[in-house]
Protein backbone atom coordinates (compact mmCIF):
# COMPACT_ATOMS: atom_id res chain seq x y z
CA UNK A 1 0.00 0.00 0.00
CA UNK A 2 1.05 3.62 -0.55
CA UNK A 3 2.84 5.92 1.72
CA UNK A 4 -0.19 8.53 2.74
CA UNK A 5 1.18 11.91 5.37
CA UNK A 6 -0.77 12.40 8.17
CA UNK A 7 -1.91 16.06 7.73
CA UNK A 8 -1.40 16.18 11.40
CA UNK A 9 2.38 15.76 10.92
CA UNK A 10 5.52 16.98 8.39
CA UNK A 11 5.63 14.36 5.31
CA UNK A 12 9.10 13.33 7.01
CA UNK A 13 6.54 11.27 9.60
CA UNK A 14 4.30 10.31 7.04
CA UNK A 15 2.17 7.06 8.01
CA UNK A 16 3.08 3.92 6.01
CA UNK A 17 -0.12 0.87 5.64
CA UNK A 18 0.42 -2.46 4.42
CA UNK A 19 -0.82 -5.54 5.36
CA UNK A 20 0.09 -7.76 7.90
CA UNK A 21 2.21 -10.75 7.94
CA UNK A 22 2.36 -13.71 10.21
CA UNK A 23 5.78 -11.78 11.03
CA UNK A 24 3.81 -9.24 12.91
CA UNK A 25 1.48 -11.15 15.38
CA UNK A 26 3.58 -10.81 18.19
CA UNK A 27 3.55 -7.04 17.91
CA UNK A 28 0.19 -6.56 16.95
CA UNK A 29 -1.38 -9.00 19.67
CA UNK A 30 0.90 -6.49 21.92
CA UNK A 31 -0.15 -2.72 20.64
CA UNK A 32 -3.85 -4.47 21.07
CA UNK A 33 -3.65 -5.26 24.37
CA UNK A 34 -2.15 -1.98 25.02
CA UNK A 35 -4.45 0.42 23.88
CA UNK A 36 -7.28 -2.07 25.70
CA UNK A 37 -6.38 -3.64 28.65
CA UNK A 38 -4.43 -3.15 32.01
CA UNK A 39 -2.89 0.22 32.82
CA UNK A 40 -0.94 0.88 29.98
CA UNK A 41 -4.02 1.58 28.50
CA UNK A 42 -5.00 4.29 30.52
CA UNK A 43 -2.57 6.38 28.64
CA UNK A 44 -5.20 6.35 25.80
CA UNK A 45 -8.83 6.71 25.87
CA UNK A 46 -9.81 4.07 24.12
CA UNK A 47 -9.22 1.37 27.50
CA UNK A 48 -11.96 -0.76 28.73
CA UNK A 49 -9.89 -1.75 32.11
CA UNK A 50 -12.76 -0.44 33.63
CA UNK A 51 -15.11 -2.96 31.90
CA UNK A 52 -12.78 -5.69 30.87
CA UNK A 53 -10.12 -7.45 32.21
CA UNK A 54 -7.84 -10.27 30.84
CA UNK A 55 -6.58 -10.13 26.88
CA UNK A 56 -8.38 -8.31 24.45
CA UNK A 57 -6.95 -11.11 21.44
CA UNK A 58 -4.36 -13.69 21.52
CA UNK A 59 -1.62 -14.44 18.46
CA UNK A 60 -4.25 -17.27 17.22
CA UNK A 61 -6.90 -14.61 16.65
CA UNK A 62 -5.08 -12.08 14.88
CA UNK A 63 -2.89 -14.56 12.90
CA UNK A 64 -6.84 -15.89 11.36
CA UNK A 65 -7.49 -12.49 10.29
CA UNK A 66 -4.48 -12.23 8.50
CA UNK A 67 -5.00 -15.91 7.44
CA UNK A 68 -8.39 -15.51 6.15
CA UNK A 69 -9.31 -14.83 2.32
CA UNK A 70 -12.10 -12.12 3.42
CA UNK A 71 -9.95 -10.37 5.97
CA UNK A 72 -7.12 -7.93 5.25
CA UNK A 73 -5.38 -6.99 8.82
CA UNK A 74 -4.28 -3.11 8.07
CA UNK A 75 -0.82 -2.35 9.94
CA UNK A 76 0.28 1.62 10.56
CA UNK A 77 3.41 2.61 10.85
CA UNK A 78 5.49 5.47 10.93
CA UNK A 79 9.14 5.47 11.18
CA UNK A 80 8.93 2.38 11.13
CA UNK A 81 7.23 2.01 14.18
CA UNK A 82 4.17 0.25 14.30
CA UNK A 83 1.59 2.45 15.65
CA UNK A 84 -1.54 1.48 14.56
CA UNK A 85 -3.96 -1.35 12.89
CA UNK A 86 -7.23 -2.21 12.39
CA UNK A 87 -8.90 -5.52 10.76
CA UNK A 88 -11.33 -5.15 7.46
CA UNK A 89 -13.33 -8.23 6.48
CA UNK A 90 -15.20 -8.65 2.94
CA UNK A 91 -18.93 -9.15 4.03
CA UNK A 92 -21.20 -9.05 0.11
CA UNK A 93 -22.18 -5.26 -0.23
CA UNK A 94 -20.67 -4.32 3.56
CA UNK A 95 -17.01 -4.91 5.19
CA UNK A 96 -16.78 -5.02 8.89
CA UNK A 97 -14.49 -2.68 10.67
CA UNK A 98 -12.47 -3.96 13.82
CA UNK A 99 -9.71 -4.84 16.08
CA UNK A 100 -8.77 -1.24 15.57
CA UNK A 101 -5.55 -0.16 17.93
CA UNK A 102 -3.55 3.29 18.25
CA UNK A 103 -1.20 3.01 20.75
CA UNK A 104 -2.11 4.72 23.73
CA UNK A 105 0.83 7.72 23.58
CA UNK A 106 -0.41 8.77 20.32
CA UNK A 107 -4.39 8.69 21.04
CA UNK A 108 -5.65 12.12 20.79
CA UNK A 109 -3.69 14.02 18.10
CA UNK A 110 -5.82 12.63 14.65
CA UNK A 111 -4.00 9.82 13.68
CA UNK A 112 -7.53 7.47 14.23
CA UNK A 113 -9.57 9.74 11.76
CA UNK A 114 -6.47 9.66 9.43
CA UNK A 115 -6.55 5.57 9.86
CA UNK A 116 -10.03 5.21 9.21
CA UNK A 117 -10.14 7.62 6.71
CA UNK A 118 -7.71 5.32 4.90
CA UNK A 119 -9.72 2.03 6.05
CA UNK A 120 -12.81 3.50 4.30
CA UNK A 121 -11.27 4.28 1.25
CA UNK A 122 -9.81 0.44 1.00
CA UNK A 123 -12.20 -0.88 1.01
CA UNK A 124 -14.67 1.14 -1.62
CA UNK A 125 -11.68 0.71 -3.85
CA UNK A 126 -10.31 -3.04 -3.16
CA UNK A 127 -13.98 -4.70 -2.77
CA UNK A 128 -16.58 -2.07 -3.73
CA UNK A 129 -18.99 -2.56 -1.04
CA UNK A 130 -21.30 0.92 0.20
CA UNK A 131 -20.95 0.31 4.17
CA UNK A 132 -18.79 -0.04 6.71
CA UNK A 133 -20.28 -1.94 9.84
CA UNK A 134 -18.49 -2.39 13.28
CA UNK A 135 -19.56 -3.47 16.65
CA UNK A 136 -19.19 -1.11 19.89
CA UNK A 137 -19.35 -2.01 23.55
CA UNK A 138 -22.56 -0.26 24.10
CA UNK A 139 -21.31 1.21 27.33
CA UNK A 140 -18.94 2.64 25.79
CA UNK A 141 -20.64 5.85 25.12
CA UNK A 142 -16.93 8.00 24.63
CA UNK A 143 -16.18 6.07 21.88
CA UNK A 144 -19.50 5.72 20.30
CA UNK A 145 -19.34 9.57 20.34
CA UNK A 146 -16.25 9.63 18.44
CA UNK A 147 -17.57 6.97 15.42
CA UNK A 148 -20.70 9.19 15.17
CA UNK A 149 -18.45 12.25 14.67
CA UNK A 150 -16.99 10.02 11.70
CA UNK A 151 -20.35 9.93 10.27
CA UNK A 152 -21.40 6.29 11.46
CA UNK A 153 -24.85 6.03 13.15
CA UNK A 154 -25.89 3.90 16.03
CA UNK A 155 -28.70 1.40 14.55
CA UNK A 156 -29.83 -0.25 18.53
CA UNK A 157 -28.94 -3.57 16.81
CA UNK A 158 -27.17 -5.23 19.58
CA UNK A 159 -25.48 -8.82 20.02
CA UNK A 160 -24.46 -10.25 23.65
CA UNK A 161 -20.76 -10.21 24.72
CA UNK A 162 -19.57 -13.59 25.10
CA UNK A 163 -19.78 -14.10 28.84
CA UNK A 164 -17.79 -16.65 29.55
CA UNK A 165 -15.34 -16.71 27.15
CA UNK A 166 -12.14 -15.63 28.05
CA UNK A 167 -10.79 -14.92 25.01
CA UNK A 168 -12.64 -11.85 24.58
CA UNK A 169 -12.19 -10.64 28.26
CA UNK A 170 -13.39 -11.00 31.64
CA UNK A 171 -16.38 -8.89 32.32
CA UNK A 172 -16.49 -6.46 34.97
CA UNK A 173 -19.96 -5.50 34.95
CA UNK A 174 -23.11 -7.71 33.70
CA UNK A 175 -24.66 -5.40 31.40
CA UNK A 176 -22.32 -5.58 28.29
CA UNK A 177 -23.60 -6.43 24.96
CA UNK A 178 -22.32 -5.03 21.62
CA UNK A 179 -24.46 -2.62 19.12
CA UNK A 180 -23.92 -2.19 15.51
CA UNK A 181 -22.95 1.11 13.91
CA UNK A 182 -22.92 1.63 10.35
CA UNK A 183 -21.35 4.06 7.89
CA UNK A 184 -22.83 4.66 4.41
CA UNK A 185 -19.60 5.12 2.09
CA UNK A 186 -19.88 7.17 -0.51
Amino acid sequence: METTPSPARPAAEALTFRDATEADVDALVALIESAYRGDASRAGWTTEADILEGQRTDPEGVLDVIKSPDSRLLTVERGGELVACCQLEHRGEAAYFGMFAVRPRMQGAGLGKVIIAEAERTVREVWGVREMHMTVISVRDDLIAWYERRGYRRTGRTSPFPYGDERFGVPQRDDLEFELLIKALA
